[in-house]
Formats: C-alpha cells, sequence, structure tokens
C-alpha cells in the first residue's frame, strides 16, 4: 500500500457557533471535537502520517489534547495554519518532508468520518488521482441571482454535496497550491471565490476529481444546532460499534 499522509485542518475559528472557545475544541462526549476526527483517521489502514494545522500558539495545547487521549501514533506535525482555508491546507502540505504518495485533506469539524468512505477514497484516488467525499443531493437545488431570484434548476441526479475528506496525488495538490499562492491576485481579480481543495486543483491544474459516496452523518460542525444533532449522531454510532 502507498503512503497517504492526512491534512487536519483544526486552525479555524468558528464565528457561526457563537462561542467563546473554537469549534474544533468543543467537547463531544467528553473528547474535543478534531480528536474524533484524528480518531476515525488514526484507525484508518489507508493513512500512514498526519500534520495537523492549527491556530499559531495553539501547538502545545494541542499536543497535550492529542496525547491525553493516546492518539499521537501518526501525529508527525502539528503546525501553524494561515489566515485561510487554503493557507492552512498549504502549510501543511509544504511541512511533508517524508516519503507521500497521497494527500488526505480533512475538516476537523468533520468529526463522524468513517472507516469504509477512507477506504473508497484510496481505491479511488489510486485509479483517478483524485477522490473527494460526498453524497447525492436529497433536495432540489435552485440556482438564483444577486437578489434570490431563480434562475436556474440543475438536474438533481447530478448534484452532490460535497464533504471531506479530499484526496489527490500529494505532488499535484501541492503543486495546485503553489500556484494558487504565487498568482492569488490574479485568481481574486477574476472573481474566483476557492471553498475547497478541488477548485484548487481544478483551477490551476484543470483537475476534475471524482466524486465518492461518503456518509450523510459526515456533517461539518457549523453552528449550535449542529452539536445536538452530533450527540445524537455519536451515541448512534456507539450502539453500532463504531467508536471506541
Amino acid at each position: 500500500m502507498k503512503r497517504s499522509t492526512a491534512i487536519l485542518l483544526a486552525a479555524g475559528r468558528g464565528t457561526r457557533m457563537k462561542t467563546s472557545v473554537s469549534k474544533q475544541y468543543l467537547e463531544l462526549q467528553g473528547m474535543p471535537v478534531f480528536l474524533h476526527s484524528l480518531r476515525a483517521l488514526t484507525r484508518s489502514g489507508v493513512i500512514t502520517d498526519i500534520v495537523i494545522t492549527v491556530s499559531d500558539g495553539d501547538q502545545d495545547y494541542v499536543w497535550d489534547l492529542i496525547r491525553g487521549h493516546g492518539l499521537e501514533k501518526k501525529v508527525r506535525l502539528v503546525t501553524a495554519g494561515g489566515a485561510e482555508r487554503f493557507h492552512s491546507v498549504y502549510y501543511g502540505l509544504r511541512a511533508v518532508d517524508w516519503p507521500c504518495d497521497y494527500a488526505f485533506i480533512h475538516d476537523s469539524a468533520r468529526a463522524f468520518l468513517d472507516q469504509d468512505t477512507l477506504i473508497r477514497l484510496y481505491e479511488t484516488v489510486e485509479r483517478t488521482g483524485s477522490a473527494v467525499a460526498g453524497v447525492p443531493s436529497k433536495d432540489t437545488v435552485r440556482i438564483t441571482d444577486g437578489t434570490g431570484r431563480m434562475i436556474g434548476t440543475p438536474n438533481r441526479n447530478t448534484v452532490w454535496i460535497v464533504q471531506t475528506p479530499q484526496v489527490f496525488r500529494f505532488h499535484d495538490i501541492l503543486r495546485a497550491h503553489e500556484l494558487l499562492i504565487a498568482h492569488l491576485d490574479e485568481v481574486v481579480a477574476k472573481g474566483i471565490t476557492i471553498t475547497d481543495d478541488a477548485m484548487v486543483a481544478d483551477t490551476m491544474l484543470g483537475i476534475k476529481s471524482q466524486m465518492v459516496m461518503a456518509s450523510y452523518t459526515n456533517i461539518k460542525l457549523t453552528t449550535p444546532d449542529d452539536l445536538e444533532l452530533a450527540e445524537l449522531i455519536l451515541r448512534d454510532m456507539r450502539e453500532d460499534g463504531e467508536t471506541g
């Protein structure tokens, strides 16, 4: 099996959560949110190494949490992230100085990552070079103009809700982020808003990623309501024996 490094993003502030504590450090059943994500990555047979990006100054605090829960086995580095998500990804990728074939980029606020999804992503990236976790949309989606007026309706059968992890050949996604950083002013001038790594790969290198079925429980914790749902998901996972 080839070597895969997970870049776990835990540098955000999570202002929509409306808490004084950054959302990645909020506790779910006695453990910070980001450690639930780390535990899933640590247990995976397809992940060999892990880099965690955090807010600058949080490195020692995060290491203490990791070691306190016995999850340090695969963690190579805890490093400072950046002002924007893509900066944090870039800093995490740039820090990898060990053999790496694939990069699994994951938002720590998605605390319910399952092992089957990681396996499917690995199998897909081996075949296609890029793989993005997601689920087909259950809802009709409308395209609107700047005022909210509907101007189009895409075929629901072709619409996916994008999640993480997003997985790429390591050198491809590192190069894509290097190009983005180098040409950021030009990208912004064109009105392009970069929202995930698949967009970076497509915009900078023309890589069209393959969607991979994940899970509808792989939600991103963003607002206070999500925490209530998270407790229910964790309870069900424990009952099914998916967490320990």
